[in-house]
C-alpha cells in the first residue's frame, strides 16, 4: 500500500485549517492548536486516520464495488474530474443534484435522454431537426453533462462515496447516510465530522492538499483493482496448478472408482 506521509502532507499545507472563529467544536479531537488566528490540525492523527480510509478505498474497489467521487467547490473540480477517469470511478463536479443516490430511478431517466440526445448527434439522426432545434438539443445536452456526466455510465448506486468537503456537499452526505453508503472525506476544522465513516482531517480548500488526498485515493483504487485481476487467476488454479474444476473432476472419477471396488 502506498501511503501518504507527514512530510507530503506539510509540504502540500494539509495541516493548516480554518480561522479559530469558524471552527466546529466536534472536531476539537483533531486539532493540534492554533497559529496566528489559524487552527493546525493534528498531522499525526491525519496520517493513521488517512491509512484507514486509503484501506477502505482499496479493500471496496478489490471487492467489485464502485467509489463515487464528490468535488463541486471550484478548486477541487478538475481534480477530482481526472483521478476519478483515472480510476475509472464515477464522479461529480459541477453540482450536487438533490435526489442523485436517494432518487436515481429518476436521475436514470435524466441520463437515458442524454444518451438518446448523444446518439443522435453521434449517429447523425439529430440533422433531421431544424437547426434552431438542433441548437436547443446541444444546449441541453451540455447542460446535462455538466451535472450527470461523470455519473451517466453508472449502474446502481456506489458503495462507498470519497468527499472533498462534506460541509458543502451536506445533502450528498444526507443522501448516502440515508441508504447507509460509507463516507471518506477530507474534514477541515469547520466541517462536521458526526455522518463520516472515515474521517481525513485535513485542508479542504488548497489545491496541493486537496491533489495530494484525491490522487492518492484514486491510487487507492487501482491498487484495489490490480489486487482483485491478481486474486481472479489463482482462485482458479488448485495447489498443484491444476484449475479448480480438473482438480474436482479428478475426485471425483476417483470417488466413482472406489465405489465399482
Amino acid at each position: 500500500m502506498a501511503y501518504v506521509t507527514m512530510k507530503q502532507m506539510l509540504e502540500t499545507g494539509v495541516h493548516f485549517g480554518h480561522q479559530t472563529r469558524r471552527w466546529n467544536p466536534k472536531m476539537r479531537p483533531y486539532i493540534f492548536g492554533a497559529r496566528n488566528g489559524i487552527h493546525i490540525i493534528d498531522l499525526q492523527q491525519t496520517v493513521k486516520l488517512f491509512q484507514t480510509a486509503h484501506d477502505a478505498i482499496a479493500n471496496t474497489a478489490a471487492s467489485g464495488a464502485k467509489v463515487l467521487f464528490i468535488g463541486t467547490k471550484r478548486q477541487a473540480q478538475e481534480i477530482v474530474k481526472a483521478e476519478a477517469e483515472r480510476c475509472g470511478m464515477h464522479f461529480v463536479v459541477d453540482r450536487w443534484m438533490g435526489g442523485t443516490l436517494t432518487n436515481y430511478s429518476t436521475i436514470r431517466q435524466s441520463v437515458d435522454r442524454l444518451k438518446k440526445l448523444e446518439a443522435a448527434f453521434e449517429d447523425g439522426t439529430i440533422r433531421r431537426f431544424h437547426k434552431k432545434e438542433v441548437l436547443r438539443f446541444q444546449r441541453e445536452v451540455e447542460k446535462l453533462n455538466l451535472v450527470l456526466g461523470g455519473i451517466k455510465d453508472m449502474e446502481g448506486l456506489p458503495q462507498l462515496a470519497f468527499i472533498i468537503d462534506p460541509k458543502r456537499e451536506e445533502i450528498a452526505v444526507q443522501e448516502c447516510k440515508k441508504l447507509g453508503i460509507p463516507i471518506v472525506a477530507v474534514t477541515d476544522t469547520n466541517c462536521d465530522p458526526d455522518n463520516i465513516d472515515y474521517i481525513i482531517p485535513g485542508n479542504d480548500d488548497a489545491i496541493r492538499a486537496i491533489k495530494l488526498f484525491v490522487g492518492a485515493m484514486a491510487d487507492a483504487v487501482l491498487e484495489g483493482l490490480a489486487s482483485r485481476k491478481e486474486e481472479a487467476p489463482a482462485k482458479g488454479k488448485g495447489a498443484d496448478g491444476k484449475s479448480a474444476s480438473k482438480a474436482e473432476a479428478s475426485a471425483k472419477d476417483g470417488d466413482e472408482g472406489g465405489s465399482d471396488a
